[in-house]
């Protein structure tokens, strides 16, 4: 991916803002913005949190993945009452990048191509590119709550 940088940008290490020098070769960062074809303009970047989590996102734990590695399906922590997988209503802007954020907090290694609101308020981040977890919960004010 080729990352553009726009005069908007913002940075944040954390729940803290940051400056651009905030982001070290080799360092994890999740960036959010604009994609067309391998080029996203960046909106905000995100200085990942070191394994353990982080102070925004109160977790039991960050889970982190290296693609290819196989590893069995699973659930963890609360799956929403009556959820039922393709339902909900595909959201984007603010509400969809920082349930992106909470979920790429927790569950490192992933990628996010949408994200639903579903019908109780809560967030489903679909989560590919790993094989576990697909599917992580986010509350409506943005705290990871499980996955499966």
């Amino acid at each position: 991916m080729t990352i553009n940088e726009a005069s908007s940008t913002t940075y944040n290490k954390g729940p803290s803002s940051a400056p651009a020098s905030a982001v070290a070769t080799g360092e994890p960062v999740l960036v959010l913005g604009t994609v067309d074809g391998t080029t996203i303009t960046a909106t905000q970047v995100i200085v990942q949190p070191a394994a353990g989590g982080s102070a925004t996102y109160s977790p039991a734990q960050v889970v982190a993945f290296q693609r290819g590695a196989p590893s069995a399906a699973k659930q963890d922590g609360q799956i929403p009452v009556n959820y039922t997988e393709g339902e909900g209503t595909i959201v984007s802007g603010t509400a969809a990048n920082k349930a992106t954020e909470a979920a790429l907090a927790t569950y490192q290694g992933g990628i996010v191509d949408r994200v639903v609101q579903l019908s109780s308020g809560e967030y489903e981040v679909h989560n590919i590119g790993v094989n576990w977890p697909h599917h992580v919960f986010v509350t409506p004010d943005f705290k990871v709550v499980g996955a499966d």
